[in-house]
């Protein structure tokens, strides 16, 4: 079995947290989530192809780290 990496800040508590957050949510509050992520005025949601999105993390986390 590999060893897991976890972005800087997170490990495994961190992400079993997570994983629990979204399995107690109800489907409605699931729902809700995503239409407000949809409607936010400051980010967006876009479909892009499998190959670009590595290339859309390192621009992400360039922008970020700036």
């Amino acid at each position: 079995m590999t060893e897991q990496k976890f972005p800087p800040g997170w490990d495994a508590a961190r992400v079993e947290r997570l994983i629990a957050h979204y399995e107690d949510q109800d489907e409605e509050v699931q729902v809700a989530e995503d239409e407000a992520a949809h409607q936010s005025q400051d980010q967006a949601v876009m479909v892009v192809p499998l190959e670009l999105v590595p290339a859309i993390r390192q621009m992400i986390a360039q922008k970020s780290g700036s």
